[in-house]
């Protein structure tokens, strides 16, 4: 079988690419073709993150094994396509290099039988160019985001100075020039 994506990045204009891959295709295989249609160099880490029908992020699935034990936390190239999306699973976010935090919803638009002829993973629909920086991402859920500006009002620049107005770096245990 052949699943068929459609990969939007997060930004406010339209970009998106149609991406046809192998249902036995990994999530590696898939973070390969996400980074090639889209231009990346394919340098940067990335992590898949399952998510339920809203976008609301859950579990991540990583490149790399970053886990205390080793071979303990499951990677992309451990789960084919076909293990985590079905026709009633068909959302999953990718995030490309956590510097610029390229963000994209990556959505199961259709099952189909293989084409004869055809060559899986294969980029068969594109829609805009890349901005030259990620969209700048506001972490601070909007429930929360009145209870930071009462803190943050709260605070006054005494709060945020770690030298309590002398600049001495004696109460630290090092002198100022220790190199």
């Amino acid at each position: 079988m052949v699943y068929k994506f459609r990969v939007i990045l997060d930004a406010e204009e339209d970009i998106f690419r149609d991406i046809a891959i192998l249902a036995e295709d990994t999530l590696e295989d898939l973070h390969n073709a996400i980074f090639n249609s889209f231009g990346f160099d394919g340098m940067e880490v990335a992590s898949f993150y399952t998510c339920d029908d809203t976008w609301n992020q859950a579990d991540e699935i990583p490149m790399f094994d970053a886990g205390d034990v080793p071979g303990e936390q499951k990677t992309m190239s451990d789960y084919l396509l076909s293990d985590i999306l079905d026709k009633d699973n068909t959302k999953i976010i990718y995030v490309y290099d956590f510097i610029n935090m390229w963000t994209f919803l990556v959505e199961l638009a259709s099952i189909e039988e293989i084409t004869a002829g055809n060559t899986y993973p294969e980029t068969i629909f594109s829609v805009g160019e890349m901005p030259a920086e990620a969209m700048e991402k506001h972490f601070i859920a909007d429930d929360d985001q009145e209870d930071y500006n009462e803190f943050e009002d709260d605070l006054d620049d005494d709060d945020l100075d770690m030298f309590s107005g002398d600049d001495s770096f004696e109460d630290f245990g090092f002198e100022e020039n220790w190199n």
